[in-house]
């Protein structure tokens, strides 16, 4: 069964055009009915970020939960990682997350948990999807079992103590002054309170949101501004989550950003030390850089690779009992206290090494060299581009230029209309050929 609704992140799209109050109604109608299992009240937890059509998809979203009988608790702004622990703290039967991610505010989209914390697998999607295409009229709650919704107050705060516990107990970050960008998004209060709170000196951006302004030059997709910061303020360290708080970079103190590759490199490496890996080896997927790979190999350490989306790492963790993963992009996933990315946990995982190593940031987080990466996106308004026999044939002299010498992995995006091109191996002029070839034919092929 082809998947009409859910990508490989939940449900995304326009704002009012692709995710419409009646979609988000009728999703609301189908994953309630799902999930209402058993004679016990129901009820389902939302969060969201801070988009504007934020309220637009929440109140949509009550009214389809509270038709099928569910109890609806209503968070406000808080991070995707703190929807999924709260699903499974609070004891609800389904988590919903409202948030785009890093996409811009004109995006938005629905992320579904599990009473478990677990983002739902494909076949319970498959099951909603048929739902809603479905007429649900004679499954609707008769009109005293219809459900209530109430904001409930206090979560921010169960959060910041959960993200504070996963640090070595005792451990202080007092002298450190960090500078945290928020990408004005759901973890605008809750990271540089638990940053204060655990003694460093924080100097917040990012975290002014109007509904407009997620993601929008700042945040984990645009960390320039953040350098800018941490030159300018001699900070010892910069935090760029994006506008869910899923996924996280670090800036040295030099003012470089360091990625998801250099990050689960430094995790691994303290875990290995401690004994917390559960296995020798992490998840990470086809776009991590060849060069982690060699490093862990150094180390005695595995690296596995699955298909781009922290839903593929997280399965092969589960499935072959591995406690740390994740992706270059920063979606970091450590299974002992998430289950899900979790920047901001991540990004306290690395201030400990920091910290416990007392060494500056890029001594920290310069494990190994990356390999020349190459990576572009074109954009399309239809059809299928890769079908194209002019992109085929570029995709074919590339994987000939690069046998032997690197990897090409291209691939369309799930939560937006993108083809992205990736690259990599010794010669960085060759790998820059080789994108640059395909990222024609691409456009070419786009605009035909």
């Amino acid at each position: 069964m082809v998947r009409k609704y859910f990508g490989t992140d939940g449900i995304r799209g326009r704002a009012n055009v692709a995710i419409t109050p009646e979609l988000a109604l009728k999703v609301g109608q189908a994953a309630g009915l799902m999930f209402t299992r058993g004679d016990h009240r129901h009820r389902v937890l939302i969060g969201k970020d801070t988009r504007l059509s934020g309220y637009m998809i929440e109140t949509a979203l009550v009214a389809g939960f509270s038709s099928v009988g569910m109890d609806v608790l209503l968070t406000g702004p808080i991070p995707t990682p703190a929807v999924a622990m709260l699903t499974r703290s609070m004891r609800a039967d389904l988590g919903v997350m409202i948030s785009a991610s890093h996409n811009p505010y004109d995006d938005n989209g629905i992320k579904l948990f599990g009473p478990d914390g677990y983002k739902l697998s494909d076949d319970i999607e498959k099951e909603i999807e048929k739902l809603l295409d479905a007429d649900l009229s004679s499954r609707l709650a008769k009109s005293a079992d219809l459900g209530r919704a109430k904001r409930i107050d206090g979560v921010q705060d169960r959060y910041i103590e959960f993200a504070k516990r996963t640090l070595p107990k005792n451990l202080s970050l007092e002298n450190m002054r960090i500078v945290i960008d928020c990408a004005h998004g759901a973890a605008y209060k809750v990271a540089p309170e638990a940053l204060w709170e655990l003694g460093a000196e924080v100097i917040s951006l990012g975290v002014d949101p109007d509904g407009y302004n997620i993601n929008h030059e700042c945040g984990s997709t645009s960390p320039q501004a953040l350098a800018a910061k941490v030159r300018e303020m001699r900070a010892d360290i910069g935090i760029a989550l994006d506008g869910d708080a899923d996924r996280v970079l670090i800036v040295d103190e030099r003012g470089r950003v360091v990625d998801g590759d250099q990050l689960l490199a430094v995790i691994a490496e303290s875990w290995q030390a401690s004994g917390q890996l559960t296995k020798p080896g992490l998840v990470a997927t086809v776009m991590s850089n060849l060069a982690l790979e060699r490093h862990l190999q150094s180390l005695g350490l595995s690296m596995h690779r699955t298909p781009v989306g922290d839903r593929y790492v997280l399965e092969y963790m589960r499935e072959h009992g591995y406690n740390l993963g994740g992706e270059q992009s920063g979606h970091i996933i450590l299974s002992d206290y998430t289950t899900t990315g979790d920047g901001f946990v991540a990004a306290l995982q690395v201030l400990a090494v920091v910290k416990t190593q007392d060494k500056p940031v890029s001594q920290v987080c310069g494990r190994f060299e990356p390999l020349p990466q190459v990576l572009k996106n074109v954009r399309y308004k239809s059809g299928k581009p890769l079908e194209n026999g002019k992109v085929r044939t570029a995709i074919k002299d590339g994987e000939e230029r690069l046998n032997g010498h690197g990897r090409l992995v291209i691939r369309p995006s799930g939560t937006e209309p993108v083809i992205r091109v990736m690259a990599e191996g010794d010669d960085q002029a060759l790998v820059e050929e080789v994108v640059d070839g395909i990222i024609d034919a691409l456009g070419r092929a786009a605009a035909a």
